[in-house]
């Protein structure tokens, strides 16, 4: 599906679907003429789904679906479809500019999507289930903990600075780390006023979640790891790639032949640099502030591990530095390699993966 030229030269209908949380409102438009043929909207249920199919069988046969969300709201049908080996393809939801005149509504959006998908002459489909979904959503449960064990030890230290003096003198000079450990263990006095108590109550509260979480996100992590050496153990093998960032990768790319290049990759990235050249200006770009942000973070963090630790890369930057870039332009010419030379590790396996 991602060569075809036009959806309409395959296919007789298309279906787009507006999906949401309890329903889901479908639009078929006729492929050729561009005629609503009808619309429907049903709940997200199974029945739910059986219902649309009956309503796409009354149109034809040969038909493709044009889904919002598959990844969200729409992944239940998505799974649905993709048992009955139905053609489905992903679609983003559209910005507010992009709507015309300003129209919203469930069964316009079903109609736009179906159009969507008919002008595109590079069709996305729908991220892989399996493996690749366990992996992102571990990766969701380990960046909630992250984040959230990340708060309470800023809350902690927060606290610690406004804290009576007798209990301020118990972490003075300690790093993070240190001062969980030492609030974890605190003990209450009856001798105390009603500010200490509170404070240490806290403080020690504070401390045991952000240890808890801590822990969680590293189980998490280990999960992560048996996935992805069970899964693309030969990512691990490049310089800077560790188990989270070889999880982001595997999420961002899915599988093989749903990203059509390596160009498209690293557009997907966000490393691609955009032109923005205007008369005689033909060398000016402007850095890419689209595409997905954790796999953007994910090169970015290859990128800095390379520039320490390997030496071509060092050697790369040295020379590059002489002729004038600078810190920030080479971190991009890096990225932007470094997507490439991913691209076609994923898409090429060696033979032992």
């Amino acid at each position: 599906m991602t060569s075809v030229t036009r959806l309409c030269e395959v296919v007789d209908v298309v279906i787009g679907v507006d999906t949401h949380v309890q329903t889901h409102t479908a639009a078929a438009v006729e492929a050729r003429t561009g005629a609503l043929l009808g619309q429907i909207t049903v709940e997200t249920t199974p029945a739910g789904y059986e219902e649309l199919a009956a309503f796409a069988d009354e149109h034809a046969a040969l038909r493709a679906w044009a889904i919002e969300g598959t990844g969200g709201h729409g992944a239940g049908l998505a799974r649905h479809l993709a048992h009955d080996q139905e053609v489905v393809v992903e679609l983003d939801r559209p910005e507010r500019a992009r709507r015309r005149n300003g129209a919203k509504s469930d069964p316009l959006d079903a109609e736009r999507a179906a159009r969507e998908a008919m002008a595109r002459t590079r069709l996305g489909t729908p991220r892989a289930g399996g493996d690749r979904q366990a992996l992102s959503i571990l990766l969701a449960a380990r960046r909630s903990a992250v984040e959230a064990a990340t708060l309470a030890q800023r809350q902690l230290f927060s606290l610690v600075i406004a804290a009576p003096e007798p209990i301020r003198a118990r972490f003075r000079g300690k790093k993070i780390p240190a001062m969980v450990a030492t609030a974890a263990v605190l003990r209450l006095h009856p001798s105390w006023d009603t500010e200490t108590t509170t404070t240490v109550t806290v403080l020690r509260s504070l401390a045991r979640r952000a240890r808890d979480l801590a822990a969680e996100a590293a189980e998490h992590e280990k999960a992560i790891l048996a996935l992805v050496r069970a899964w693309r153990p030969d990512l691990l093998d490049q310089i800077g790639v560790g188990p989270i960032v070889a999880a982001t990768v595997l999420c961002a790319w899915s599988h093989p032949g749903r990203v059509r290049s390596e160009a498209a990759f690293a557009m997907l990235a966000g490393v691609a640099p955009i032109p923005a050249n205007s008369g005689q200006t033909t060398t000016r770009y402007r850095l890419n502030r689209y595409g997905d942000r954790q796999l953007n973070r994910a090169l970015h963090t290859i990128a800095l591990s390379r520039q320490r630790y390997h030496q071509p890369t060092r050697d790369y930057t040295a020379r590059r530095t002489s002729e004038g870039k600078t810190p920030r332009e080479i971190k991009r010419c890096l990225k932007r390699y470094i997507a490439r030379d991913l691209y076609r590790l994923l898409e090429n396996p060696s033979p032992t993966t």
